[in-house]
């Protein structure tokens, strides 16, 4: 059996030249920047939330914070882990991950040099081949918020397939 999921996520970006923090820009478990971070609770790694929503979608299940909120509540902010708890419900059920596609929109910072390394750092959590794993980027030209450079919008589309049991 084959299941498709769709998750969405976006967070405000924040300069660290405007607000200081020790957050980094975290996208798809690898750190992009170290000027930026996300206005979040969390790590706000819009791209591991995204996949959480996608992999819960496609389980029939809620939205990444009926598990992640309590998380985050104890402490627990690294989004790699709220990505590795969607998972073991994942195997749980017998499924296994046939591919995943990534589409980011922002405008700022410019990403398609971390490509590769975001795929390396997702292919090891997600245990499945970079070539499986497809990352696009937009900047929006200036027609939505991410576009403007206020925030990042990640959205993911992943396939599932059942396992024979």
């Amino acid at each position: 059996m084959l299941k498709i999921g769709l998750g969405l996520d976006s967070h405000r970006l924040i300069s660290k030249t405007k607000s200081p923090s020790s957050k980094n820009l975290v996208l798809g478990g690898f750190t992009v920047s170290q000027d930026f971070y996300f206005d979040s609770d969390s790590d706000g790694d819009v791209i591991l939330h995204s996949l959480c929503n996608a992999f819960s979608s496609a389980l029939g299940g809620a939205s990444l914070n009926t598990w992640a909120g309590p998380m985050c509540k104890e402490g627990i902010t690294d989004s790699r882990l709220y990505l590795v708890k969607i998972l073991s419900i994942l195997k749980d059920q017998n499924f296994s991950i046939s591919n995943v596609s990534i589409a980011l929109e922002g405008s700022q910072p410019k990403l398609e040099n971390f490509r590769e390394n975001i795929q390396n750092t997702l292919s090891s959590i997600l245990e499945i081949p970079t070539n499986n794993i497809g990352i696009t980027f937009t900047s929006g030209q200036d027609l939505t918020s991410f576009g403007l450079g206020q925030g990042i919008q990640a959205t993911s589309v992943v396939l599932i397939s059942q396992n024979d049991l």
